[in-house]
């Protein structure tokens, strides 16, 4: 009977295992710049994390404290965090993503200025929070706040956009792999960022590639921190549940 019960939790593995068949976005990279992704001495991205690791330490605004004054070991006290993010704050009332948290932090806690929204900085702190949670799952929040950000945020996936009247999900979902503009298309998984990307010579967030996707279809663009980016980040941490966080990735 054991034995029974062993293969047959075997093959229920096995099939849930082949009806999942999503791809991270490295799998349609080449080989160079999967390496590239793979090895930290290699990855450009590393720079922004060690960027962030000594802004993690500095103090900063008038409460005098250092994010490692409050969180000590990020390795620690961060391990998980990215992997939860956008997710519903309390006090503000608001799903947030790990970005515009960080920026709360410094503001509630540090008494000090909010980071400029894509810059130097504050990719640096969420790159260095991100990898602290590197290969963990991603594990969106199940609050009915955030679960219905997600749900408009899908909406949005789902809706034609632009003068080309194009959706996310026409792109990702329906002509994943094929070939636009040189580039093959991937099926849009978000568990990379904040990534390097070889085309930026920089580091992006996911808000900043969403918005490039809107202005290749003629859209109209969101300002970052906008909360429909937010709602479709939300989205995409949903359809992402359970891959292995990935960031800093590394992308073409």
């Amino acid at each position: 009977m054991k034995r029974c019960a062993a293969f047959l939790l075997a093959c229920v593995a096995l099939i849930a295992s082949a009806a999942d068949d999503r791809r991270s976005g490295r799998e349609f990279m080449s080989a160079s710049t999967q390496a590239m992704q793979r090895d930290d001495t290699l990855n450009p991205g590393m720079l922004w994390v060690s960027g962030g690791e000594m802004q993690w330490n500095a103090i900063a605004g008038k409460s005098g404290k250092s994010c490692a004054s409050c969180h000590g070991d990020a390795g620690k006290s961060m391990r998980g965090v990215a992997a939860r993010y956008p997710g519903f704050d309390v006090a503000s009332k608001v799903v947030l993503n790990l970005s515009q948290r960080i920026n709360l932090c410094r503001e509630r806690k540090q008494l000090a200025p909010a980071l400029k929204l894509e810059g130097e900085e504050l990719l640096g702190l969420e790159a260095y929070v991100a990898i602290q949670s590197r290969g963990m799952p991603v594990d969106p929040p199940q609050d009915a706040v955030t679960k219905a950000a997600a749900a408009r945020g899908k909406a949005m996936y789902f809706q034609r956009i632009g003068q080309l009247n194009l959706s996310c999900a026409q792109c990702h979902d329906q002509q994943w792999g094929k070939r636009l503009a040189g580039s093959t298309i991937p099926q849009a998984h978000a568990a990379a960022y904040p990534i390097y990307r070889l085309e930026w010579q920089g580091m992006g967030s996911l808000q900043r590639r969403l918005r490039n996707c809107m202005s290749g279809v003629r859209a109209e663009v969101p300002a970052f921190g906008a909360k429909e980016l937010v709602e479709l980040e939300a989205w995409l941490g949903v359809r992402d549940k359970g891959m292995p966080l990935e960031a800093p990735g590394v992308r073409p």
